[in-house]
């Protein structure tokens, strides 16, 4: 492991040689089960694939073969997943699923399809091993929740809107395998909407949280757009592209209760986006407080 002089050297000379430092990583999240809770990590590896054991299990409905989500299954959200092994670039580690009845088991036991089934009432399967063109089941009326179609996606309509969302080639993710949101863009939001909906970052599921400093005023991440973003010694992102929210980023978790005026207000402000999708270009170690720096363009 470098020394703490080594790491300040290092980021030292990546400032002066590219853009500017643009935050500090202030959380990193997993989530093993796709829309199901994750948690906190102080560090963690992350890989080609994004965060190593991020959404490496997944529900799939039998009947459609489509990708089972929040976006129709809200109480997905009242189970939260975590590694009690944790995962390793040679094994995959154990997950726990805590479910909301207080059981407690994990996805590969026999019964874990049956006891998540028998909470949301519609029969799904487990599955981790994700296929070549994987999509989201949605359901057209409420993917939006109250927002118009025609605000989210301009393009589509009822009758043209397709009735899932494509996930990322041989994965469970959506666009991308790395999420970033600034804590600036949350602050912007607030202010935007009044104060008076419970706007808060976990709501929007970051892998990265990234703190951004005081007063913005703005969607932090409108920045970063066409560049790379390197992320403490090791880790560089690019191919950053903004990240259209649906229902889920409304829908109660924990003590935060259901909310339609948080998708009205990205949609109305900036065009349903928040926060970006990356690719991973160089994989590594990242750990809370590592530096997030805006790489030149060229």
């Amino acid at each position: 492991m470098p020394t703490q002089e080594a790491v300040s050297a290092a980021v030292a000379v990546r400032d002066a040689a590219t853009c500017s430092r643009v935050g500090a990583v202030a959380e990193l999240w997993r989530y093993p089960v796709k829309s199901m809770l994750g948690g906190t990590l102080s560090k963690t590896l992350v890989t080609k694939d994004g965060v190593l054991g991020d959404r490496v299990w997944a529900l799939r409905d039998p009947v459609t073969g489509r990708i089972a989500s929040a976006k129709r299954f809200p109480r997905l959200l009242e189970f939260q997943a975590r590694y009690e092994t944790e995962p390793t670039t040679n094994s995959p580690g154990r997950v726990r699923i805590d479910a909301p009845d207080g059981g407690s088991f994990s996805p590969d036991e026999p019964d874990a399809s049956e006891i998540i089934s028998g909470i949301l009432g519609r029969r799904l399967v487990l599955v981790n091993r994700p296929l070549e063109d994987d999509k989201t089941g949605i359901d057209r009326d409420t993917v939006f929740g109250d927002v118009p179609i025609s605000q989210m996606k301009p393009d589509w309509t009822r009758e043209t809107m397709p009735d899932y969302f494509q996930l990322k080639s041989g994965s469970f993710f959506e666009i991308g395998s790395l999420f970033l949101l600034a804590s600036g863009s949350v602050e912007h939001l607030k202010d935007l909407q009044g104060g008076t909906a419970l706007i808060d970052r976990r709501r929007f599921r970051p892998n990265m949280y990234v703190d951004s400093g005081p007063g913005a005023n703005r969607f932090v991440e409108d920045d970063w757009a066409g560049g790379a973003l390197a992320v403490g010694l090791e880790a560089v992102l690019d191919d950053i592209n903004p990240t259209l929210w649906c229902v889920t980023s409304t829908l109660a978790q924990q003590e935060l209760p259901r909310d339609q005026r948080i998708l009205r207000t990205v949609a109305r402000h900036h065009r349903g986006c928040l926060g970006v999708y990356c690719s991973v270009r160089s994989p590594g170690r990242v750990r809370v407080g590592d530096p997030v720096i805006l790489l030149a363009q060229g």
